[in-house]
């Protein structure tokens, strides 16, 4: 018979050193004045920057061809904006975001272009 015993490395907890943040995919939308059925009315914003603020601190990134992001952040609340936001439309959306300790939340943004 074989005993199961924790040991200290066994033990100890990594949930206090994992790094949280988010990751996800920005679109923008809509593309085009009149969205029609079977075509697409949003795109990936490819390469475009984000700029994330809590408390005074910013943390910028990019996201990449397919517009997917990732950004290691604090736990907490934040502020999310994008320095290519349109002038017509409504900006980035969500505007904050939460942060959750040790993970990675999916959090999918939108920036409305204002096409309208």
């Amino acid at each position: 018979m074989v005993a199961l015993v924790p040991t200290a490395l066994g033990a100890t907890s990594t949930h206090a050193s994992a790094p949280s943040g988010l990751r996800g995919v920005v679109t923008r939308s809509p593309i085009m004045p009149v969205c029609m059925e079977g075509v697409p009315c949003s795109a990936p914003a490819r390469n475009t920057p984000l700029v994330f603020s809590k408390h005074g601190k910013r943390v910028r990134t990019r996201t990449d061809g397919l517009g997917r992001y990732r950004v290691v952040l604090a736990p907490g609340q934040w502020s999310v904006a994008t320095p290519m936001a349109p002038r017509m439309g409504s900006g980035i959306e969500p505007h904050t975001v939460r942060v959750f300790t040790a993970r990675f939340a999916v959090v999918n943004l939108d920036i409305d272009t204002g096409i309208r």
